[in-house]
């Protein structure tokens, strides 16, 4: 069989140990021609491919990044690119097409297959927002590194009696707020899953104050929002697309609670130092068991499916449940963060 492998939207640590894995696995156990392509789908639909084998992979575990490089590109938003990707499906022979993205690419992989092209996905994004899998690729290296950033942070808040602000990535998702403010004791935690009201936070961080807390450490994601009918302005967080700007919620809390509270309030933006470096081995292990996956899933000829990690089993599932969705931070985990 010919197996054309893609990475696409954008980086995240793992991603090679998945490539690696379809590699390795596809070559030695069962006998499989491996064609990488390019830059995501943009690379696909200029046909800019590359044959992998053992040798290519080799010391690629540990590295961040792709090797494959990556791009964010939806065949079924480009002008006749669904014809396209059948037109390179045809013409270099493939049986399956493996890709290896979030909810964006995964979505393109369900349009592409709809057409009738043999797809198999794997679900990678730091934010851990991809519906269908309890994990994906990337999340728990973002996390150490937020949660790392965060606790450092604790020692120069605590010696200047500041209120650091840290803002980390999570457009529609909060959980690397959540969990990463969870594991460093954060005593703020604001993600998108909850408005905030940010009169309430001051008086919460001044009542701290008030109790010898000189310092307070706010962890903010990118997308949070202030509840509706509270007191805050928060023109300019959004851009023409109604898309969060990075930096731009951290800043506006920082400001605010600084004019609310009179403490001396900074700003960390965490920004892409989350999506890359070394990932971390439970990242790399989780990578190169989808890797398995889905290689072992095109060999018995099951496509239009993606590999998903539930509870602790790798299941295969259909493409639709990831498609258009989001995964949230549920109730139960921001319940914990209202007990602490």
């Amino acid at each position: 069989m010919r197996i054309a492998v893609l990475t696409g939207g954008g980086d995240c640590p793992g991603l090679n140990a998945a490539i690696r894995a379809i590699v390795k696995r596809g070559t030695t156990e069962h006998g499989h021609s491996i064609i990488g392509f390019r830059d995501g789908w943009r690379g696909f639909l200029d046909g800019d491919s590359v044959p992998l084998d053992r040798n290519d992979v080799r010391g690629t575990l540990v590295l961040g990044g792709t090797m494959l490089g990556t791009a964010r590109c939806h065949p079924h938003e480009e002008p006749g690119g669904l014809e396209r990707v059948q037109e390179i499906v045809e013409g270099e022979k493939l049986d399956a097409i493996i890709c290896i993205g979030g909810d964006g690419t995964l979505n393109a992989a369900s349009k592409v297959g709809e057409t009738g092209v043999p797809v198999i996905g794997i679900p990678k994004t730091i934010d851990n927002d991809v519906a269908g899998t309890d994990v994906s690729i990337g999340f728990d290296t973002a996390m150490m590194i937020a949660t790392e950033a965060i606790d450092r942070l604790h020692s120069t808040a605590e010696s200047h009696n500041r209120v650091m602000v840290v803002e980390v990535m999570g457009r529609h998702c909060g959980w690397i707020a959540v969990c990463a403010g969870i594991a460093s004791g954060a005593d703020i935690i604001l993600a998108p899953e909850e408005p905030f009201d940010i009169d309430k936070i001051s008086k919460s961080i001044q009542r701290r104050h008030h109790r010898q807390q000189g310092f307070s450490i706010v962890t903010v994601a990118e997308g949070a929002t202030p509840a509706k009918g509270t007191s805050w302005d928060s023109e300019g967080t959004h851009n023409d697309k109604g898309n969060p700007i990075a930096g731009e919620m951290g800043a506006h809390v920082t400001r605010a609670i600084e004019a609310r509270t009179g403490f001396e309030t900074r700003l960390t933006v965490l920004g892409y130092v989350q999506r890359g470096g070394t990932p971390t081995p439970r990242d790399r292990f989780l990578a190169t068991r989808m890797g398995v996956a889905a290689i072992d899933a095109a060999t018995e000829g099951v496509t239009q499916k993606f590999a998903a990690l539930r509870g602790e089993k790798i299941k295969m599932v259909d493409l639709k449940e990831a498609a258009g969705k989001s995964q949230r931070v549920p109730k139960d985990i921001l319940d914990v963060v209202r007990g602490l």
